[in-house]
């Protein structure tokens, strides 16, 4: 486990046009109760886990169940479709992209539920049951190259040359619109832990993959509890893309083995993400593997089963407690962020 303070805040070089994250949580529920499998998601109280972390209070926001799809990520790429199809563009459009899990779930759910088509690029190494579920929705699965980045790059080639709209969760020089609207629906989880905690927390935990989720959620608390909260950012050591970047003072491109945290284990950072969590986040976490499976086990022997990344946070709190100088009076929020395989 390694830490990384940023207080006081460190500066990271970023192109100018690169837009802070929405903070506009009232557009994003009301696009979001418009579906009609919306609803909530639960705020669970977790006491054991906070004496396993040595604090006094944790709760911990379950988004195992959101909209049926498993994930926080049902709020991001459908949100982004859902709001074409307010504009009218959705219907009939192809949106395409690369995914390692949830991500393409949420494309394939928006597309199929506006009128839309799907293609979704997955990696080589990704288990042929992730696949055959976006089929099931209704999407095109293409496989290409090893790694993630791979199809990424083949979902950028195919966008440019058939003509699709890319829809990607990560953000990069001249792509932004998209990513900012897909982070801007992920508000709406965070808006439902303000309005379903019972005391504001002194301490907030975000894993952080390109850092979509952490830098949404960042925001919005920063706007409802300003300086009172400390945001505390956890990534595998794998893939420290934000680590790195807020640490050098320009966005990094990482390197390194491929990690269990595999929603996590993403080298490059989100540059939208980068420029609010450099602003907002007080602490950057390094997991190691070992830390990742001690969470994850620890929320299954607790009723919280989930994966290495979606316990991440949590792996994070209980790694890093001692060290950050939490005790018994930190009240600590996290995400529970999908289910288990």
């Amino acid at each position: 486990m390694e830490i990384l303070s940023n207080t006081p805040r460190r500066l990271v070089d970023l192109p100018s046009d690169v837009p802070a994250p929405s903070v506009d949580a009232a557009r994003a529920a009301l696009l979001v109760a418009q579906c009609p499998v919306a609803a909530a998601t639960p705020l669970v109280a977790a006491p054991a886990l906070a004496a396993l972390a040595g604090i006094g209070i944790l709760h911990i926001k379950d988004e195992r169940n959101r909209m049926g799809l498993g994930s926080f990520k049902a709020l991001g790429a459908a949100y982004v479709i859902a709001c074409d199809a307010a504009d009218g563009t959705a219907r009939g459009c192809t949106y395409v992209t690369a995914s390692a899990g949830n991500h393409g779930m949420s494309v394939a759910a928006g597309a199929a539920a506006f009128g839309a088509r799907a293609v979704v690029y997955i990696a080589e190494t990704v288990p042929e049951a992730f696949a055959a579920r976006l089929r099931d929705i209704g999407a095109e699965v293409r496989r290409e190259g090893e790694f993630y980045e791979d199809s990424m790059a083949a979902a950028t080639c195919a966008a440019d040359t058939e003509g699709f709209a890319l829809l990607s969760d990560s953000s990069w020089p001249g792509y932004y619109d998209r990513p900012h609207r897909l982070m801007e629906g992920y508000l709406a989880l965070m808006d439902e832990a303000i309005r379903q905690i019972p005391q504001p927390p002194t301490h907030l935990f975000l894993q952080a993959g390109v850092g979509g989720l952490a830098g949404a959620c960042a925001a919005l608390a920063r706007k409802a509890w300003g300086a009172a909260v400390q945001i505390v950012v956890v990534e595998p050591d794998a893939a420290p893309a934000l680590y790195a970047s807020v640490s050098a003072g320009i966005a990094m491109t990482t390197h390194g083995p491929v990690s269990a945290m595999g929603r996590l284990d993403c080298k490059e950072p989100s540059l939208i993400a980068l420029k609010g969590l450099a602003r907002d986040a007080d602490a950057f976490v390094l997991i190691s593997e070992d830390e990742g499976a001690v969470g994850a086990a620890a929320c299954a022997a607790h009723g919280l089963s989930s994966t290495p990344s979606g316990a991440a946070g949590i792996a994070g709190l209980i790694a890093s407690a001692q060290a950050l100088g939490l005790g018994a009076e930190a009240r600590v929020l996290c995400i529970l962020s999908e289910g288990p395989e």
